[in-house]
């Protein structure tokens, strides 16, 4: 009769966990609306859709503080090695106008004087401009562009049930220990409760 007794509390103990954490799990996203509750004057509401602006809105500032930012983005868009082959570029087109404009009856050795030196010009000063200009870019666009808006809006306009399909299809197998985790710690409380009963008796 004791032994009934106590697998009757283990079996209840661990029904109670186990559909306390069901429900726990469901209640993060459901009622995807605030519901409120006959009688009680007591409104409910899923976790993450009550709090999916707040949620989006500290996702987005961790993006734009800590793991992204639009200098980031720009300075690995425009590389040393970007800039170098620009004015590689440059003075390959320089170099041609040169030879296309000096006239046939100019000694080569003065115009590779004038090459060389356009060369060097255009190494110091479109390096620097380019330079410049990245730096402009960078400082217009980080004032125009907010990642952090970008981010939350983004996540503000999923539906909520996209939210969910992601979650769980993400984290499903975890969410199932923690359900039947809930099923053992009941079971084991039920178990602790039928013996201090059956101490009591």
């Amino acid at each position: 009769m004791q032994f009934v007794t106590i697998m009757f509390m283990v079996i209840i103990g661990a029904v109670i966990g186990w559909i306390t954490n069901i429900l726990a799990i469901k209640l993060l996203f459901r009622p995807l609306r605030p519901y409120k509750i006959p009688l009680l004057n007591y409104e409910i509401q899923g976790l993450l859709p009550k709090r999916k602006a707040e949620i989006a809105s500290n996702i987005g500032k961790t993006v734009d503080e800590e793991l992204l930012s639009i200098e980031d983005i720009l300075n690995k868009m425009i590389e040393d090695e970007d800039k170098s082959n620009i004015v590689k570029a440059i003075k390959i087109r320089v170099n041609m106008i040169i030879d296309d404009k000096m006239p046939p009856i100019m000694p080569s050795t003065f115009k590779n004087m004038i090459k060389e030196y356009v060369d060097t010009v255009v190494e110091e000063e479109i390096a620097s401009l380019i330079n410049d200009l990245s730096e402009d870019l960078i400082h217009k666009a980080t004032a125009r562009i907010n990642i952090k808006e970008m981010v939350e809006d983004r996540i503000n306009a999923f539906e909520m049930e996209k939210i969910e399909d992601i979650i769980l299809s993400i984290a499903k197998k975890e969410l199932k220990h923690i359900e039947r985790l809930g099923g053992i710690l009941g079971g084991l409380i039920g178990l602790i409760q039928g013996i201090i009963v059956i101490m009591i008796r």
